[in-house]
């Protein structure tokens, strides 16, 4: 089991808390298509993902591959997300 989940957050949460509840769909909808590609290091690299206005950004410790990126790409723009291709992809900056 893996408890080290990314951290959700939301632009205006505290007063569309549905906002949140999508972002767990989609998080949910990604790791799905992640396990059914039988990639293991997919969940790892996830810091943290937000929803800005109706952009994903996504936030990852480590380089994601183009298919990584997939992932977050159709399960936006899934009826349970968005239904948008507008997603943004961050690799987290470590300190020198």
């Amino acid at each position: 089991m893996y408890l080290d989940h990314p951290k959700i957050t939301a632009t205006n949460s505290t007063t569309e808390a549905d906002r949140i509840e999508r972002l767990n769909r989609v998080y949910g909808y990604a790791l799905g298509l992640a396990d059914a590609a039988g990639n293991r290091e997919f969940l790892c690299k996830l810091s943290h993902i937000h929803d800005h206005k109706g952009r994903l950004m996504v936030v990852w410790f480590n380089p994601p591959t183009e298919q990584e990126k997939e992932f977050f790409t159709r399960a936006w723009q899934s009826k349970i997300g968005d239904e948008t291709v507008n997603v943004e992809h961050q690799v987290e900056q470590t300190p020198a």
